[in-house]
């Protein structure tokens, strides 16, 4: 008798634990988020809009920073994981220096923030070195055929787990725990979160690579133009994240705006924060579907719509519009998880195996000095409101829909 194959693939111990870390991973995103948790944050202790749009740029272009860098030492390496597990640990360090930091430092605000920025600047960078192994780790252990179901897999139940960070932000922030001690122990279970899951993927087991010479960071500079001109798929995926990456200056303001503009309680940051996380999981079932049907040039155009929209709708609210403001969070992160699928699974897909960590590296070096974007986005709103943030905001996703048909087709 016949044996009739099953039809879901199984989850080997690498592909768990891969997605066990994502999981552990988006639950510290719930309580640490940097638009609404981070920059709530910033605002109580009286930052203005420019170093409230740094903490989005500090965490997302301090992540793609370093990787050029890092992209020349890790590909002479056969195993990733050592630098990977490195780098995690003073991420983890760094964390529990900005919980310090806010419980310690109350009484001398400037020196709170100051040394939370610090923080910050510290653990993106680190985030950055680790960033790139990751990618290697698991371009090796998840095959190309299962990665949309792998990154769709650990954002589906990772949002469920982040919904559930964000109710629990929300009675945090309702409770009679002073400030800043409630934003202490948000801290301190996003560091608990964040740590574990490191740990969990550091014991992934990895595969040899063959051992490549390595590049000194002048020699990976030289070959930007290079790998630009010799590969057209490349260089206009870089012109749609360069755009995407301008694009983002009004996102860490859309909650500043509903407090400072529209005059909503404090007490909508913890809607805000579940609307984020609570709209995830469902659009990451439809974007993982997307992914698999029609491929990841698709994800980044739809996702490029819904992301123009969030700014337009924000501004045609009026005050009191208190609970129709959430579409703009769901625009928001439906766009989000749109693109974290498609831009992952579209640069492993055109990465050419001999050359990926130079891919990774100068695509995310460059990309990650555009993210910071939100710190012009914050000066042109101390100059000029937020009105225009907003409209150019929408504009550049537009320009990055259009843009986007010119991308390698994959699926």
């Amino acid at each position: 008798m016949s044996v009739r194959p099953s039809r879901r693939p199984t989850w080997d111990r690498n592909y768990r634990l891969g997605v066990y870390n994502g999981w552990l991973v988006f639950v510290g995103d719930g309580f640490m988020n940097a638009t609404v948790v981070l920059a709530a944050f910033a605002a109580k202790l009286g930052a203005s809009n420019a170093i409230i749009g740094l903490l989005p740029a500090i965490q997302q272009g301090g992540w793609m920073l370093p990787q050029l860098i890092i992209a020349g030492i890790v590909r002479a390496h056969p195993y990733k994981l050592p630098v990977y597990r490195s780098a995690a640990t003073i991420r983890a360090l760094t964390y529990v220096w900005m919980v310090l930091s806010s419980a310690l430092l109350i009484d001398h605000p400037g020196w709170l923030l100051a040394s939370f920025i610090a923080g910050m600047i510290i653990n993106a960078f680190a985030s950055g070195v680790s960033g790139l192994p990751f990618l290697e780790v698991v371009s090796k252990v998840i095959p190309s055929e299962r990665r949309a179901s792998f990154f769709g897999t650990r954002n589906l139940w990772g949002g469920l787990l982040a919904f559930l960070a964000g109710l629990g932000v929300r009675q945090i922030l309702a409770s009679d725990l002073p400030f800043p001690y409630n934003y202490t122990l948000i801290f301190a279970i996003g560091t608990v979160a964040y740590t574990v899951g490191y740990a969990v993927f550091g014991r992934v087991t990895e595969p040899p690579d063959e051992p490549l010479p390595r590049a000194s960071v002048l020699e990976e500079l030289r070959l930007i133009p290079f790998t630009l001109r010799s590969d057209p798929a490349f260089r206009a995926f870089l012109g749609v994240r360069l755009l995407l990456a301008f694009a983002t200056m009004a996102e860490p303001f859309y909650a500043v705006y509903a407090l400072r503009v529209l005059e909503m309680p404090a007490s909508m940051l913890g809607v805000f924060l579940m609307t984020l996380t609570g709209v995830a999981p469902l659009s990451n079932v439809i974007w993982t579907r997307v992914a698999q049907r029609h491929g990841s040039r698709r994800i980044i155009r739809y996702s490029a719509f819904f992301a123009a929209l969030a700014p337009i709708i924000a501004l045609a609210l009026p005050p009191g519009a208190r609970w129709s403001y959430l579409a703009v969070f769901v625009c928001s992160s439906v766009a989000t998880q749109g693109f974290n699928l498609g831009h992952t699974n579209h640069l492993l897909n055109i990465a050419p195996t001999h050359a990926r960590s130079r891919y990774i590296g100068v695509l995310n070096t460059l990309v990650g000095l555009a993210l910071f974007a939100p710190v012009i986005g914050g000066l042109l709103a101390d100059a000029a409101g937020y009105n225009v943030v907003f409209l150019l905001s929408s504009g550049l996703f537009c320009a990055a829909w259009f843009l986007a048909m010119k991308l390698r087709r994959d699926a």
